[in-house]
């Protein structure tokens, strides 16, 4: 992570969960990193949390707006210079069978999942170009939802987004290539991980209580993150996926 020292990290939905034990890392790494959330007071919370450890900037932002989106990103210009890394990790669970499916809450579901993801992405990509920052990274923080149909009920919905997410990264990474540019495109798909996707960031009436299955902490990763970060620049880890032992999905 040395060479990483003092460069700008961007980390979407970093006031909770996967996010801010990113930014944690990230921030005891070295990196200059700017946290993207909606929750502006959970936000300072964590940056109040790392004030002795390192920068971490707080920018209140709904990426599921593209003005709102893109002002973030010309702050983040204005303010560190640009991007490096991209760490998109906001998500939206909507956990509901199909038949039952409110559009507006899948249409809130694909807005962050999807429609942001690949909008913070460009925003990312145009920095680095703009700056001919050729060894920057873009990690998505994916699932295991993107690899298989789950087998929980009422998860299809959200299992389609991802798959969606999946797309994005593979297609972004090749067309990356194709233009023989050294940014790399990876994803990082999760197994269950205990965060507050299954109550804060839910549509659903009814959270999911997951306590009971094997699953990993948010700290888990961010390992995996600082890992395929750390890789050298000749190496490039396209999918990383994180399972919990005991899991039988």
């Amino acid at each position: 992570m040395k060479r990483w020292q003092g460069r700008v990290a961007v980390v979407t939905g970093a006031s909770a969960g996967i996010g801010a034990a990113i930014v944690e890392d990230l921030v005891e790494s070295g990196m200059v990193v700017v946290g993207l959330a909606r929750r502006e007071d959970r936000l300072l919370e964590v940056k109040n949390q790392l004030k002795n450890k390192g920068t971490l900037h707080a920018v209140k932002v709904d990426i599921s707006k593209e003005e709102d989106l893109k002002k973030a990103f010309k702050w983040i210009k204005d303010n560190v210079g640009g991007v490096d890394v991209l760490i998109n990790n906001a998500g939206v669970l909507v956990n509901t069978f199909t038949p039952d499916g409110n559009i507006e809450d899948w249409r809130k579901m694909y807005d962050v999942n999807v429609f942001a993801l690949g909008a913070c992405s460009r925003e990312a990509i145009n920095s680095m170009k703009e700056r001919k920052v050729d060894d920057g990274h873009i990690i998505n923080i994916n699932s295991v939802a993107s690899h298989r149909l789950p087998v929980a009920p009422g998860s299809i919905p959200y299992s389609s987004s991802k798959f969606a997410s999946k797309a994005i990264t593979e297609g972004l990474r090749r067309e990356l290539a194709g233009q023989k540019s050294k940014i790399k495109v990876s994803s990082v798909s999760p197994g269950l991980v205990s965060t507050e996707l299954f109550s804060a960031n839910s549509t659903s009436s009814k959270p999911m209580d997951i306590s009971h299955l094997p699953h990993i902490l948010p700290k888990d990763i961010a390992d995996a993150v600082h890992y395929v970060l750390a890789t050298p620049p000749n190496v490039q880890v396209n999918e990383l996926i994180v399972r919990p032992v005991g899991d039988i999905i």
